[in-house]
């Protein structure tokens, strides 16, 4: 990328944000371009998921009912742990119980990947 490209990315940045900033309303508007964002980032997650299941379900059904549940237990918990985020850092237990779990989730992963390696 050449230094004339950097410098109008740059610019259009911070018009962006002069505009969120100064403009009446720009922070609502600023709100309704996030959820859009992270609505298409989520519906982009579960065509992965769906695509990766589609490939790989010999090997999942492979994997046997205990490890199954494990893997898709791991996962709904991530998914979890990701939207109760905010409310669960907003007090140290919370916080604390967030990263437990989130151990937990990876420990389950780390079981399942090494259960399928392992066959």
């Amino acid at each position: 990328m050449s230094r004339s490209q950097t410098i109008r990315n740059v610019l259009i940045l911070l018009a962006i944000a002069a505009l969120v900033q100064f403009v009446p309303g720009g922070s609502r508007g600023a709100a309704v371009v996030e959820a859009v964002l992270w609505t298409a980032l989520g519906a982009a997650v579960g065509y992965v998921g769906v695509r990766l299941y589609r490939e790989h379900r010999i090997s999942l059904d492979s994997l046997g009912p205990k490890h199954r549940a494990l893997l898709y237990g791991a996962l709904a918990l991530g998914a979890v742990l990701l939207a109760g985020r905010a409310e669960m850092w907003s007090t140290g237990g919370g916080e604390v119980l967030w990263f437990v779990l989130l151990a937990l989730a990876i420990y389950l992963l780390v079981v399942v990947y090494r259960f399928w390696h392992s066959s």
